[in-house]
């Protein structure tokens, strides 16, 4: 079946899309999902550019903010100035479980707070004691969760 480009760029573009709803900006997750559907694994910032049709300045800032999550690597390479941009293995995996720290300060934040409102009952320490048990629920579930998709991950690659 042949590459259907119009789609794979509207896809893409959608899923960006529901990327930026959920919390990431705009620019970096429509750059993530050109990376992630780019036939040669990667591509150079000028060839983002071109992609999206966007400037040099947007595409440097957005991969500055992607590698700061772990979800792109810049690549170097061999007999060129110009670095190449690309999704690595298990990389949703990464940049997912790089957030098992935040859910932990999280869960003792809301523990501070709640010593420091007093009174266990009132209805804002109900709301951080709910906090509090959701983010150390992720965090002991978390280990868990990798292991299971790594081994459906391991049995699907076969």
């Amino acid at each position: 079946m042949a590459r259907d480009e119009r789609a794979l760029r509207e896809a893409a573009e959608q899923s960006a899309a529901i990327l930026t709803a959920a919390g990431m900006p705009k620019m970096p997750a429509r750059v993530l999902m050109a990376l992630t559907v780019a036939e040669d694994g990667g591509l150079t910032a000028l060839e983002l550019g071109k992609v999206l049709g966007v400037s040099a300045a947007a595409i440097s800032g957005a991969v500055r903010y992607l590698q700061s999550i772990a979800i792109v690597r810049r690549v170097a390479q061999p007999g060129s100035r110009r670095d190449r941009y690309e999704v690595p293995p298990n990389a949703w995996l990464s940049s997912f479980a790089q957030e098992r720290p935040v859910y932990r300060a999280l869960a003792d934040l809301a523990d501070t707070a709640i010593k420091a409102i007093g009174d266990r009952t009132t209805t804002a320490a109900g709301r951080l004691d709910e906090m509090a048990s959701f983010y150390r629920f992720l965090d002991a579930r978390l280990p868990e969760l990798i292991s299971e998709w790594e081994k459906g991950r391991d049995d699907r690659n076969g």
